[in-house]
């Protein structure tokens, strides 16, 4: 798949896992009318940005070559970001939080390689390469910026999330795919926006998950920087907006200090941001996120962190003390003075340290599950994992003896020892036994019939996160998609406007051309008598060159706006935006 966009090995390191979601970028399928949107949008933002975004923007558009005037070709992208360590891939529209967060840990630029339609120029709910290629990629070009969002994406996607975030996830997908959709009938979005907010009012406590995709929100996608007197803009979703850009420098949107309660507000896809965060600086908002991920499982482990991934019912790691990792869908744990004594996964299973999967202790030799007691052992103050190999003699654990092992909280493990696996600090992670029973009360957790038993050794929970220690360890290209980006339909009307888009863009760049500059005028004005922005291009042309047939282009888009005043600023818009270049030349 990669080598139809790969031009950076940056590339290179990302596991098969991730490569699943993405999709070659088909430059030709862009149309004349899309590269006028882009370019519409690009002219309107670079000339009010200029006055309100952070100067990261305007250098990283030029650092990352990102051009104003056609879409960016991803092979294009990737040879300038491999410059300043980046890359950038194409998907379709949405893909899970947990992988766009992983992606950007491995310096990764997501890029939603679709593009908006004409009607929903000044915003659209579905991510599009606007947004992406124009609003991302030009900031990851300041260096303190570029590590937070790597930072971001590396603790992100150990975020463990509920079983709720899923859901919520498919619908926010199905929403922006039928909302920037051409002809989705209005009950069928209303149905689709019913059940979002159902789903926002009835997620419970919000996960991990749902509590960083939310700091993701307020910084790197609507994120403000500076004083909240004086906010420049960063955020991604506000540079690719020209609508929402000047919206929110208006005081009809609240500004607020960004902190960690940010982690805890919510935010509506489908609507103008009520209120926005502002960061003194970049450096400020990694300074938050270690705030964030000081309360994460991912670093306090213990009860709370199982818990945890039994809730999400989602692949998930467990690290001990002893720096064993246990990787699979935890069920069950058993807790004791509110501390976890004994935990169970359910199905496939992996062990491993450091992130490296253990020999021999992979999904095929605990494709059953795995459980394991942890702690101290009772009346012994030293823990197992700190004996000396004089104190395991000591205390008969040691190869080929019968052993009873009784934990504080009441677990029993009882067998005959067959080995110890250590680490290469030297302390053991591992004790296997035979003839083993393990039980708690009247409970039998393991019993010699079924095998062997494998004891992860460790006092405590220290970690605990989403996903695999070991990505190899398990089959985990099974992403399916429940809806795709559905494509503009073609028509006789929509093909023929196509090609007068292509007609000024081929006078523009100085090529043959199938209508001259007035033929494409007058067939638009007659036969598509609503479209705005091909009168505008053609304005920009002739201004200077011909000002009889410029005024009566103007007179043409008066009418427009006259019959659509929805867009009648978007028109005024572009006058402005060329009378003014007219008059800097």
């Amino acid at each position: 798949m990669l080598e139809e966009i790969q031009s950076n090995e940056i590339l290179d390191r990302l596991p098969d896992h991730l490569q699943q979601f993405i999709k070659p970028q088909d430059y030709d399928e862009y149309t004349a009318i899309n590269q006028a949107v882009w370019r519409y949008v690009m002219r309107k933002n670079v000339d009010y940005l200029s006055k309100v975004a952070h100067n990261s923007y305007l250098e990283g558009l030029r650092q990352t070559g990102i051009s104003i005037d056609s879409i960016p070709n991803m092979y294009g992208m990737n040879r300038i970001l491999k410059e300043i360590g980046w890359a950038a891939v194409a998907v379709d529209g949405f893909i899970p939080p947990a992988a766009f967060m992983e992606f950007q840990a491995y310096n990764v630029l997501v890029i939603a390689s679709d593009i908006r339609q004409l009607d929903h120029i000044e915003y659209t709910p579905a991510p599009d390469i606007i947004h992406e290629g124009a609003g991302h990629a030009p900031i990851i070009a300041n260096p303190e910026y570029a590590e937070y969002l790597r930072r971001f994406g590396e603790i992100g996607c150990k975020a463990i999330s509920s079983a709720k975030d899923y859901e919520m996830y498919e619908a926010i997908r199905h929403l922006s795919i039928i909302k920037e959709a051409e002809d989705t009938p209005e009950d069928v979005i209303r149905e689709a926006e019913e059940k979002v907010d159902f789903l926002q009012n009835n997620m419970g406590k919000p996960s991990e998950m749902a509590q960083i995709r939310n700091l993701h929100w307020w910084t790197v996608e609507y994120g403000l920087i500076g004083t909240v007197e004086e906010p420049k803009i960063y955020g991604a979703g506000l540079l690719s907006s020209i609508g929402e850009s000047a919206w929110c420098m208006t005081d009809k949107v609240k500004k607020r200090p960004y902190n960690l309660e940010a982690a805890n507000q919510e935010f509506d896809i489908t609507k103008p941001q009520p209120q926005l965060y502002v960061t003194p600086d970049f450096s400020y908002l990694s300074q938050v996120l270690e705030e964030f991920a000081n309360t994460m499982s991912l670093r306090k482990g213990g009860l709370s962190g199982l818990e945890k991934l039994i809730n999400s019912k989602n692949l998930g790691t467990i690290e001990l003390s002893t720096g064993i990792q246990i990787s699979g869908n935890f069920t069950k744990v058993i807790s004791y003075q509110d501390r976890p004594i004994y935990f169970q996964t359910t199905g496939k299973t992996a062990l491993s340290n450091r992130d490296k999967e253990l020999v021999g202790h992979g999904v095929i030799n605990h494709p059953n599950g795995f459980g394991s007691p942890i702690g101290k052992l009772k009346g012994i103050n030293l823990a197992i994992e700190d004996m000396s190999p004089r104190d395991l003699r000591a205390y008969d654990i040691y190869e080929g003896e019968n052993i009873t092992f009784e934990f504080e909280g009441g677990i029993f493990v009882t067998g005959d020892i067959i080995t110890g696996t250590r680490n290469l600090q030297g302390k053991i992670i591992l004790i296997s036994l035979k003839n083993c029973t393990v039980t708690y009360k009247d409970e039998i957790l393991f019993q010699p019939e079924w095998g062997n038993y494998d004891m992860a050794i460790g006092k405590e929970v220290i970690s605990a996160f989403a996903g695999p220690a070991d990505p190899l360890s398990f089959d985990l290209i099974t992403h399916k998609v429940s809806s795709t980006t559905i494509k503009s339909k073609s028509s006789e009307e929509k093909i023929e406007l196509e090609s007068l888009y292509q007609a000024v863009k081929n006078n523009r760049n100085g090529e043959n051309t199938k209508f001259s500059l007035e033929a494409a005028f007058e067939i638009a004005k007659k036969h598509h008598p609503k479209d705005w922005l091909l009168s505008v291009e053609i304005y920009e042309l002739v201004l200077d060159r011909d000002p009889k047939f410029a005024a009566k282009v103007k007179e043409h888009l008066h009418e427009v706006k006259a019959q659509r005043k929805d867009i009648a600023h978007l028109i005024d818009g572009g006058i402005e935006l060329v009378e003014a270049n007219l008059m800097v030349k």
